[in-house]
């Protein structure tokens, strides 16, 4: 007689569905322990019971096979993570240089080269970038000769003005000297005057008595 099958469903009959419990729990720890044993495998198990009772088997250490188990799961993630950053990182590398050479091809274009394959559209475009390159470098270029020309009038000034101090040092040294040579000329008196001013000094000094004189008056 053939046994027929089980539908897999809820048993709603309690006292069935421990005995099935039973049996089940049984069977599976025993092929685990069989599985363990035939394959060197390292397994656990763990069976929480519909009113909570915990039923548990380790080849090893139930520790053991939980924490290898976390550390697998982790190494597991982070690969998974590590091959999506990888792949995002090659679709950015294949746009930067899609990107990359776009800009050599246009670059090439404002240089004059490759413009056969342009439209009459794209060339007008291409002049009018040109044309306003063109007037913003001139326009640097003005305000680069301008801001040199205030640098140089204002290196000017100060050399303007470090010369008239000089040449005002100058004038007054050349006024000082010429002042002390004529004091100087003031007072020595000239040497061909000096005999003339001597006889004048002797002349006016008062003559002293005479001998004869003085004894007339003892008389």
């Amino acid at each position: 007689m053939v046994k027929g099958k089980i539908a897999i469903r809820r048993i709603t009959c309690s006292k069935s569905r421990q005995v099935t419990f039973f049996k089940r729990r049984t069977g599976l720890l025993k092929k685990a322990k069989e599985l363990s044993i035939l394959c060197d495998a390292e397994i656990g198990v763990i069976i929480f019971s519909c009113t909570g009772k915990l039923y548990e088997y380790a080849s090893t250490s139930i520790n053991s096979v939980i924490e290898r188990y976390n550390k697998t799961k982790r190494d597991n993630q982070q690969q998974h993570v590590t091959a999506a950053e990888i792949q995002f990182l090659k679709k950015e590398t294949e746009s930067t240089m899609q990107q990359l050479r776009c800009l050599q091809k246009y670059n090439r274009q404002l240089m004059g080269e490759e413009l056969s394959k342009l439209s009459l559209e794209d060339l007008k475009n291409l002049e009018n970038v040109l044309e306003m390159g063109l007037k913003n470098v001139r326009s640097r270029k003005a305000d680069d000769v301008e801001q040199e020309n205030v640098e140089l009038r204002k290196k000017l000034r100060v050399l303007s003005q470090d010369h008239r101090e000089i040449k005002g040092e100058f004038a007054a040294e050349t006024s000082s000297s010429k002042e002390m040579s004529k004091s100087s000329d003031q007072a020595m008196p000239d040497k061909d005057d000096i005999p003339e001013r001597i006889h004048l000094q002797l002349s006016l000094q008062p003559k002293a008595p005479s001998l004869d004189a003085h004894e007339t008056e003892i008389k």
